[in-house]
């Protein structure tokens, strides 16, 4: 089904901070352990229906605390800067909802894709801790229609949970999910998941390391 542009609810922000403190999932077990790398682990789970993978991913970011890495993610124009794949990445009001355009580039000779999303941040406390979460998934709006020549992506789904990590860096967990429609090749999902994923949170962190002396 569609989805309609409404928000999220306040057992999906508690659903996403309750991963933070789950252990990793178990050898053998639905969710396959992908890579491990700077600290990162990448889970995913075959969906039979889709034939995709959802994935999950845990770890840690030196040196980049909690709140600073949620405001650099949530930070459209300074992305535009360190995101090497955003062709276009923008914010809008419709119906009283703030929706995100937000176009990627692929490598030739396969079509951009691009996301039309809502997002939310929200900052809570749990047991005395401190989380940031930050939720986001794709909305259909008669307002920004498909565009000729770029796939539209109309599930995706994405959470990202902060904590610090005692330190000065966070613990990082995070969901995805996104089909990109089209023929994509095998290879170029599996690069993304296991190079690309880690790569854009080293992106990210350098992105926190700027920010500080931008701000």
């Amino acid at each position: 089904p569609r989805l309609a542009a409404r928000g999220f609810s306040e057992e999906q922000f508690q659903a996403a901070c309750r991963e933070l403190s789950q252990p990793a999932p178990a050898a053998g077990g639905a969710w396959q352990l992908l890579v491990e790398t700077m600290g990162i682990s990448i889970y995913r789970l075959h969906d039979e229906q889709s034939g995709l993978y959802e994935y999950k991913i845990f770890g840690g970011l030196a040196d980049c605390p909690p709140e600073l890495l949620a405001d650099v993610y949530m930070d459209l124009d300074y992305r535009k800067q360190w995101d090497q794949y955003v062709k276009e990445l923008s914010e809008k009001i419709y119906d009283g909802k703030r929706i995100i355009y937000w176009e990627v580039k692929y490598p030739f000779p396969l079509s951009n894709r691009d996301y039309v999303y809502l997002r939310e941040r929200r900052d809570m406390e749990i047991e005395g801790q401190k989380i940031w979460v930050m939720l986001a998934k794709s909305v259909s709006l008669p307002q920004c229609p498909e565009k000729p020549g770029i796939i539209r992506v109309n599930s995706y789904v994405q959470s990202l949970v902060l904590e610090s990590d005692g330190k000065t860096g966070s613990k990082v967990y995070m969901y995805y999910f996104d089909n990109p429609g089209g023929m994509i090749p095998s290879w170029l999902i599996n690069w993304t998941a296991k190079s690309g994923v880690p790569a854009f949170l080293k992106d990210l962190q350098k992105a926190c390391l700027n920010y500080c002396k931008k701000t």
